[in-house]
């Protein structure tokens, strides 16, 4: 039987952290690194990028991932639930992002986007009464990042994720693009 373990020394690690709810973001924040740096990672391997809203989740830790730098991503945002759709649009995205992110890139990616119906349920749950789904975040980072690394090995993550950025077709900008008349 294979499964991880959760020891982050030698692993690198990202944490994409959305600015939005600040309040509670940075709750999750503190907790996710602390829970990387009790597994063993030291600070100079956590590199963390700073969104402005769970939107912009997904893309910044598919920006990491293809990368090849990190071991795994950790996604931390909160979403509160307001009076219209736009919060079932939002959690939709960002989940669907991050899930599509780890396939496509076969990084571990670590869900600890809050999607909360109250402020109460959000402050519950980065800290207090619910634990810490930062904290818990990272954990199953590093898990996933050392099963990756059990399934694989270390050699061939890096070949893998080289594949799978080669069959990415390259963006054209509009210079590059040859007007025929």
């Amino acid at each position: 039987m294979l499964e991880g373990n959760l020891s982050a020394a030698g692993k690198r690690f990202g944490i994409v952290v959305s600015r939005f709810n600040e309040f509670i973001t940075e709750r999750l924040f503190r907790s996710a690194f602390d829970g990387l740096l009790r597994c063993g990672a030291k600070p100079k391997d956590i590199q963390v990028v700073r969104v402005p809203g769970a939107f912009e989740i997904p893309s910044a830790s598919r920006t990491l991932a293809e990368t090849r730098k990190y071991d795994a991503i950790i996604c931390l945002g909160c979403l509160l639930r307001g009076d219209t759709a736009h919060y079932d649009v939002i959690v939709n995205e960002v989940a669907r992002g991050i899930g599509q992110s780890a396939q496509e890139t076969g990084v571990p990616h670590a869900f600890g986007v809050l999607t909360c119906e109250t402020l109460d349920q959000a402050i519950d749950r980065a800290g207090l009464k619910m634990g810490n789904k930062g904290f818990e975040a990272a954990l199953a980072a590093v898990e996933m990042a050392n099963l990756r690394q059990a399934v694989v090995g270390k050699k061939d993550v890096s070949c893998q994720l080289s594949a799978v950025s080669k069959k990415r077709k390259p963006k054209l900008s509009l210079h590059s693009k040859k007007r025929s008349r």
